[in-house]
This record gives structure tokens, sequence and C-alpha cells, in this order.
């Protein structure tokens, strides 16, 4: 049975603008003795949800509101959300660096935390020195330090510059010393912000390994991030926050597709306004849409079904030849493909006629690997030369391709390599024997 590592209830933190604590001694000794007694702060006030885009009334604010989850021993959590979500207050409560307002939270286990470049560093100290100076802080006896030192300095990749000061170390090399300290000095729990971005790829990668194998050696690791590919790599669970609050947990995938596809609706027909997307007086995009073979109108594929999409688009001016491109992201807003109709036009050396055109990119079944995809839309001037008109609608499709691992599917039961390459066609394969 799973041992349960972390157990948070009903937490919350709120800071007032401007303030630090109350306004006398004596009203945060008060706060103080509530809080020791269990009885809600008599200085707190009701806040304002925290969302920077809007500007508020209330000088309080929550940083945190409501979060009530678990983490289970050797768990690898991702913490995900966009910048003043909550994630750091988060980590910095459970590091015990600073306290809820509300709520409480239980952690068995001794602590390892990396929460920002050269936390708990002495800049005027040696690398030698703050390894030893960490290790201490983390509890670690003198012995255990030096029985893990070599192999500390071995993974930072810093041994040249671990007798010189780490004031004049580079955030990179500190993020490598801290990290390496944290990781190798034996905590049941490990928690790791964003810093790792201050990293180099192959460090970066180095990390993700090492914290996967201190998982699986049955210690449990919190991770914030916004390579969600390293969220995705990594961990097996997701906490998604947004404005202060909890949005969804679940499984990794689920959570970062969530996140990712946040306010991009699954659409089959996207239909412009006639000003919307418009080239000045050239040439107006009117609309986007998906379809199957049989010309219904959808936004969820089976791997096994081609697709088709459909632009409209009207060239008010004969002067250019007008060129419809296709960006196919994946979840990740990674760029899948581009595809571009200049090769199929019969415009694409001549100015194209006024009129109402409708252009269809088929592609094929067995393409895509299932997941969720978007698509932006654009229509510009070809050739495209220093007076090249462009309009561009982001995000103009959503959609979903989904496979049902049937014997009679295009791969039939075979799935495991699938869920972590990018595209999967199914290739014609010709088989003979030569001997």
């Amino acid at each position: 049975m799973a041992k349960t590592v972390i157990e948070i209830t009903d937490l919350g933190k709120q800071y007032r603008l401007g303030q630090v604590g109350t306004t006398t001694l004596m009203a945060d000794f008060k706060r103080w003795q509530y809080r020791i007694r269990g009885k809600e702060d008599p200085f707190l006030k009701i806040g304002e949800e925290n969302d920077r885009s809007k500007k508020g009334e209330s000088e309080y604010v929550w940083a945190l509101k409501n979060i009530n989850f678990s983490v289970q021993q050797g768990e690898v959590l991702g913490i995900i959300g966009k910048n003043g979500a909550g994630k750091s207050t988060l980590l910095k409560i459970l590091s015990r660096t600073t306290s809820p307002s509300v709520g409480q939270y239980k952690i068995k286990g001794r602590v390892a935390s990396l929460l920002e470049v050269g936390t708990g560093f002495h800049p005027d100290l040696t690398g030698r020195e703050n390894v030893y100076l960490n290790g201490a802080i983390l509890g670690m006896t003198k012995n255990e330090i030096k029985n893990n030192f070599d192999e500390i300095v071995d993974f930072s990749g810093v041994e040249r510059y671990i007798d010189t000061p780490v004031k004049r170390y580079s955030s990179g090399m500190y993020v490598r010393l801290a990290f390496a300290v944290a990781a190798h000095l034996n905590p049941e729990i490990l928690i790791v912000d964003e810093v790792l971005a201050v990293g180099d790829q192959e460090f970066q990668d180095k990390c993700i390994g090492k914290m996967k194998d201190v998982s699986g050696k049955g210690k449990t690791v919190l991770f914030v991030s916004h390579n969600m590919n390293a969220v995705k790599t990594l961990c097996t669970r997701a906490l998604f926050l947004k404005n202060g609050q909890m949005k969804e947990i679940g499984p990794v995938k689920s959570i970062v597709d969530s996140y990712l596809f946040e306010g991009v609706t699954n659409r089959a027909i996207r239909e412009f306004g006639d000003k919307e997307y418009t080239i000045e007086n050239f040439c107006t995009m009117h609309s986007i849409k998906i379809c199957d073979s049989s010309q219904n109108y959808r936004s969820e594929f089976d791997v096994t079904e081609s697709i088709f999409i459909e632009m409209e688009y009207t060239v008010h001016v004969k002067k250019y030849c007008f060129t419809a491109h296709l960006y196919v992201k994946n979840s990740m807003g990674e760029v899948l493909f581009v595809a571009i109709d200049n090769k199929y036009s019969p415009y694409s050396t001549s100015p194209q006629p006024e009129g109402r055109y409708k252009e269809v990119a088929a592609i094929d079944k067995n393409f895509f690997n299932e997941g969720n995809y978007s698509i932006d839309a654009l229509i510009c001037s070809f050739p495209t030369t220093v007076e090249g008109k462009f309009c561009v609608a982001d995000n103009a499709l959503a959609f979903v391709v989904t496979d049902k691992n049937s014997e009679t599917g295009s791969r039939g039961n075979w799935n495991r390599e699938w869920p972590t390459s990018l595209v999967r066609p199914d290739f014609k394969w010709e088989i003979k024997k030569i001997q």
C-alpha cells in the first residue's frame, strides 16, 4: 500500500499588497498566538483571486486558495501553470521558507529544496565549503557529506572551481552545484523549481535522469517547470494551478494537454468576419473547416481516417497570387509541419483573378499520432517580396485524434511505441526473400 508523504488540506496564502506583516509587533504576536491555537487569523481579510490581468479593488490578494491534494512516496508530481499561478508560493510553503495563511500541510521525511539560483549558498564561501554547509542544513553528518562529496562534484561538473568562492560562479554553475548537493544528500522529498532552465540542455537531461533515479529508489519529487516536455518525461501526475487555485490534478498527459489547450476549443468550423482577416483591400479570408472524407464537419477523428482542411477566401484585386499556409501544431505547441499550396496553385507565376476561392488540403489516414492538435491558418501574397501581404489566424481550429487500439485498427493492438512519437505514419513495406 502506498504511503502518503505530503498531505495538504484547505491551504491558502494571502498577501497584503505593499505591506509586510501587520502594523504593530503586538498584532503580529496576537496573530502567532491564534495560529498555534489552531484558530483563524484575526487579521485575515477577504481577498481577491490572484489574476494579474485584471485591476483589483482590494489590497489583499490570495496567492493560493483552497489547495487540497496528497502525494505518495516515490511519486513525481509536476506542478504547472502560468507565471503568477502560485507554483513557487506552494513550494516555498512546503520548503518551510514561508507559512500558510490558512489550512495545513503535513510532510513525512527530510526535504531538500532547490527554489532559486544560489538558495542556501554563502557567496564568500567556496564551492567545497558550500557543499558541507548545505549538507549540514539538510541534516547530514560530516561523514555522510564526505562520502558523497566526490559524486556531487563529478555530477556538477565544476571540479576545477570547487575551491573558488561561489560569488564568482555563473548562474549555470550555481545551479549545477546546488542541484548536485540537493539530489545526492539522500533526501526523502526533493523539491525543484524552474531553476533547471538556467542550465544547458546536457545538464537538464542529467538532472531529469537523476530525478528519475531518485524516484526509482522510493523518494518523492515535486517538480515545477514551464518545459512541458520535461514534465511529461519525468512526472507521473501533474497539478495545474491557475490564479492561485487548483484547476486540475491527474495523469500527467491529460493535465499538460489541458494546460496547453486551455482556451482553445475543439471546433470543426471557424468563420471570420468580413474585416477580421483582410489583407488591406486585396484579399479576405472567410473560413477554415475540417471534415472527413464524407464532408462531415467534426473535430474528432480516429487515426485510421483521412482528414480534409478547407479554406475559403476572396481575391478583390488582380495583383498578387495568394498562397494558403497551414501550421499544424501538437499539444506542446510545436509545429509538426507546414502545408503550403504553391506547388499546386495554377497562379504561382501570374496574378490571381478576382473571385472567391476554396482550397482543400488532404492529410492521409494513419499519419497523426493520437492527441490534441491545433491549426494556424495563413494567407500571404506570393512570391513574398518587400511588399508581401499577410494575414494569420492563430489557433483557427483545434481537433483531437484518437486510437481505438483494436485488432482491426491501423496497427492492430501494438501501441507501445506510439505515445512518444510526434507522428505515426503507416509506411508501405515490401518484404521478400532474397536467398
